[in-house]
């Protein structure tokens, strides 16, 4: 299972990198869930990051196909190889899909290589957005890459305390089924990781974990590092082929 640790500047990003994260994300916490950075400070990370792992992005929740489209266009170009979206408010299957195509257009026409990242919220009935389950058809017939399955509300129960493991397990196993990356979010410590490992995620993805200080605090290489060893320690030998980082897809092994 692959760390994503989201940052929100050059200095956080290489706490990240020094810490081992396989994909820094540009994202401000003060923003929501999703809050997207500036371009220029998306540039600023890439350049910080010079290539040695994939970064990723948060646009925020979705409002206009037009709008979505240019974003995702200028976030690649920024430096992104995932651009992350949301869909707040919007519980409409055909327009969540039409969004996604959007983002997907946006991204392609920047970097042929780069991917979009549709994310559920397991408290989907505080943001009116679509279940977890019913955005798994929707990314595939849209393009995205992969789900992201995150939280709405970051002062309220995280992943853990809002989805059974059983119930979670089987979500992945969908996800993967749509042949789609499944990434895990949402308040998540390390001693969640065994959680997210035993539900088969490809990803886990930290904000708070990795700070000191919470969410809003600042990202510290000896937290970054201390997730990286929970997941190494509890990863079974056998899982660990290949790279870990620099893949997009997922390690079919």
């Amino acid at each position: 299972m692959q760390l994503l640790v989201s940052v929100t500047s050059a200095t956080e990003a290489v706490a990240a990198l020094a810490g081992e994260a396989d994909f820094v994300d540009a994202k401000d916490p003060l923003a929501g869930a999703l809050g997207a950075v500036s371009e220029q400070v998306l540039r600023e990370i890439r350049e910080a990051v010079a290539g040695r792992r994939p970064v990723t992005a948060a646009l925020g929740d979705a409002t206009t196909e037009g709008a979505l489209e240019q974003m995702s266009r200028r976030f690649v170009a920024a430096g992104a190889r995932f651009v992350k979206v949301g869909f707040a408010g919007i519980n409409s299957g055909p327009r969540v899909a039409a969004l996604i195509e959007a983002a997907v257009c946006g991204a392609k026409s920047a970097d042929s290589e780069a991917g979009v990242i549709a994310v559920a919220y397991a408290d989907g009935e505080l943001s009116a957005s679509v279940p977890p389950a019913a955005l798994i058809q929707l990314s595939m017939r849209a393009g995205a890459a992969g789900i992201l399955l995150d939280t709405a509300n970051k002062g309220g129960p995280g992943l853990r305390g809002l989805m059974s493991e059983g119930v979670l397990a089987n979500w992945v196993s969908e996800v993967h089924r749509a042949d789609l990356l499944a990434a895990l979010a949402g308040r998540l410590t390390v001693e969640d990781i065994a959680f997210v490992l035993d539900a088969g995620a490809d990803i886990v993805g930290v904000r708070g974990a990795a700070c000191d200080g919470g969410r809003t605090g600042r990202v510290v290489m000896e937290k970054v590092s201390l997730l990286r060893a929970t997941i190494e320690r509890s990863t079974p030998a056998v899982q660990r082929v290949g790279p870990r980082v620099d893949r997009p897809e997922r390690s079919r092994a």
